[in-house]
This record gives structure tokens, sequence and C-alpha cells, in this order.
């Protein structure tokens, strides 16, 4: 059987997460989507069908996966996997043929004869969910289908509690008596490579704190489980609680059920909610994110052209790849910054919501068109990581700009006239 991860027509509404990755790259816990899937299927390797303008990126990050083909070794059936989808722990390792999972209304998998798919039509399988879910095989499979951004936070609570089982069945050792544990020590499991200094207290009565391999906690640290510490991430005097952080993080102030992709920095006091930052974020010393609005009502964001109610009294912000903030930056309850955004410190509200390639500084936002500048810029903070800028890159970043130009003029041209209203 193959194993075919695929992106559907949803994925839109994850950005600004998957601007620049596949939604199966999306981290909830200690591991990503595409990782849970695969070891919910026993699967190490597979193929994957993603948006064109990912598909070189794609293939860079992901060298086990045939991207955007079904060529090679033929079997008698394949199972496509929804790429939105977080499994369950306990799913069919071998579904049968013509058998379709639903989770939340949509379909999460489908197994379907190598007969019935076409290999030069695989990558429209995405247009064909709501013909697999009238399939007579159709059952409920359990687990989380991720539709907007904020889902990945509500579910990583449950995410790490499968982490934790995950864990202990590769038998990674509890800490030794040195490390103070408030709570049961079984639910503290830290990778033997990993550096836990002393005067750091792990409190594990809220869910298990998982640290992996060379990871470094500094002294008066606290961490409050559920967390997640990846490999090389420094947590610097943090106090961190019910977070998930991806690996080579610099983590100081304090985290609270947060997600970080990995590769960011947030080195530095000041306070971050009930958000999402994705890869090679720096944020300036002092930057306070709010995740709380003042009357206590649900917290609505605006998504494409309309605007949702999250249901969460707490929503704190999403963050693009390689969007940096000023030092004492003040974010709003709520907010979404593309990717390569810069946002300074200003006498007025940071906007709430800021699209690919902009400054914000000033009341104003302007484009940031000096791209050779911004790449050079992140090929330094890469190589900082033993991470490499390559062609790659480039190509899909300067295809990014121009995809997302319409909307980032229709931004400026907007923000403009509040603000020229405002000074009338």
């Amino acid at each position: 059987m193959r194993l075919c991860v695929f992106e559907d027509n949803a994925v839109g509404r994850l950005q600004p997460l998957t601007d620049t990755r596949p939604a199966f790259d999306l981290r909830c816990g200690a591991r990503t989507l595409l990782e849970r899937q695969l070891h919910a299927f026993g699967a190490e390797q597979g193929f994957a069908f993603v948006r064109p303008e990912l598909a070189d990126l794609c293939r860079l990050d992901h060298p086990e996966l045939t991207v955007n083909s079904l060529s090679g070794r033929q079997e008698d059936k394949i199972l496509f996997l929804n790429a939105r989808w977080l499994p369950p722990i306990n799913v069919p390792h071998n579904p049968k043929s013509g058998e379709v999972g639903l989770c939340d209304g949509q379909v999460a998998y489908a197994c379907l004869s190598a007969e019935e798919v076409d290999p030069l039509q695989a990558w429209k399988v995405f247009e064909h969910g709501e013909h697999w879910a009238q399939n007579p095989s159709v059952r409920a499979c359990g687990g989380r289908m991720i539709s907007y951004p904020w889902d990945l936070l509500v579910h990583q609570t449950e995410a790490l509690e499968q982490d934790h089982l995950h864990w202990l069945r590769h038998e990674v050792p509890m800490p030794s008596t040195a490390v103070p544990i408030v709570g049961a020590p079984e639910r503290c499991l830290i990778h033997p490579s990993a550096r836990v200094e002393p005067m750091v207290l792990i409190d594990t009565t809220r869910g298990p704190v998982l640290i992996d391999a060379d990871a470094v906690v500094q002294a008066f640290s606290r961490i409050e489980g559920p967390c997640y510490i990846g490999p090389r991430t420094h947590v610097l005097g943090a106090k961190l609680r019910g977070s998930s952080l991806g690996p080579e993080c610099r983590i100081g102030g304090e985290v609270e059920a947060t997600i970080v992709q990995g590769y960011s920095n947030k080195a530095h006091e000041g306070f971050l909610g009930h958000s999402y930052l994705g890869e090679w974020v720096n944020l300036g010393a002092g930057t306070q994110v709010s995740d709380l609005r003042t009357d206590y009502a649900n917290v609505r964001i605006k998504v494409g052209s309309e605007s949702i109610d999250t249901g969460l009294l707490k929503v704190g912000a999403f963050l693009g790849d390689h969007t940096r903030t000023s030092i004492s930056a003040l974010i709003n309850t709520g907010s979404m910054f593309g990717p390569f955004g810069l946002l300074l410190t200003s006498a007025s509200l940071l906007p709430r919501s800021l699209p690919a390639f902009c400054r914000f500084g000033h009341g104003e936002i302007q484009e940031r068109n000096d791209l050779r500048q911004l790449f050079a810029s992140a090929a330094i903070a890469m190589a900082r990581r033993g991470q490499e800028w390559t062609d790659v890159h480039a190509e899909f970043y300067f295809d990014l700009y121009e995809r997302t130009a319409e909307a980032r003029r229709r931004h400026i041209r907007d923000n403009e006239q509040r603000r020229l209203r405002r000074a009338v």
C-alpha cells in the first residue's frame, strides 16, 4: 500500500502559516502533522501532493517524499491522507480498499485501488473530497481536522499526551533525582543528551514535559506541562507553560500556550501567549503579545475577507516565517502577520494584520521591496543555525512576493485611506 498525503482547498484558511510550507508540516505538540500521520500508519516514507508553488521547497525539505507524482513501485492500493488531519492514537494500519475516513465531517483519508487512480491526474485528488464522502464505506476515524491556525493551539494538549505515550514506548528515560519535579516524575522525560541546569523547576501536574536531544534549559527556568522543548533549543531562564518549541529556538521571558515551528528567537523578556510563530521569526526585547480582550469577548480574526469568531477567549498572534519585531513592540490580540514582515515600535497601535513583505512603523504600512537585502539577511540568520539559504528558497520567495502583490497594494491603500480620514 502506498501512502499519499495531499493538500485540499481548505489550506488557504491556515495562512500565514501555510504561505511557506505544506499544511502537513505544521507542528502540534512534539511532532508535525506529517510525522504523526506516517507513524499512525506505520510508514517511513510516502508521496505528497502540494500546491505547485511549494513543490521544489517540499522536495528540498522532505527527501523522503515523492512530491506531486505517483511514479515508482506499483501496489494494489493507495491511501490518500488529508494534510490537515491530526490523527488519533489508534487508526487502522491497513484500511480496506474503498474505505473512507471522516473527521469533523471532512475526509481524513480515502483508500483507493490503484486502478481507480490515474497517475497523470493524481494531483487533482483534492477535488474528490465530496465524492469520497458519499462512499458507502465511510467511517468515523477520530482525530481532529485542523481548519484554522488556532485549532493547532486548541489541540496541542491532547497531542502532547500522545507524544508522552510515544516517548514511553521508545524508552526515553526519566530525569535523575537531581531535577526538582512537582507532580508525577514519570510525566517528565528528558533525552540523555539534553542538559537541565540546577535551579530549574519542572511541574507535571497539568501535563507531561518532554525535553528533546541536545536541548538546554538554563537555571531559573520554570517549565509547566504540557510542554515540549525541541532538539538544540535553549530555554533562557524562561517561564514556559503549555507550549511546544521546535528545533533550534532561543526562548526567554514568559511563554504560554504557544507553538514555535522552529529556528526562531524570543530570547528576551516579554510575554507571548496563545500564539504560533513560524520559522526564523525574531521578537525584539520587550515585545509583548496580548492574548485577551479587555471586555473578555471571544476573539475574532479576519481570514481572507471573512471575520471569524474563534470561539476562544484567548488568542494571541500568528507570525509568518522571517517576520521580526523591534524592541518594545506591542502586538494586539488576534493578530496575523505574513512572511518577511517588520513591526516597529510605534506611538500608535500595531495593525492586527499585515500581508507578506510589509513594514509597519510610525502609523504607516510600507512595502518591503528590497528583496535581495532581505534574502541576504535571511541567509545570515539561517547560517547561524547551520542551515543554508539556497536558490530554491530565493526562487520561492521571489514568487511569493509576486503572488502577494495585489493583496499588499490593497492593504496599503486601505490603511492610507483610514489614516487620512482620521487626520480630517
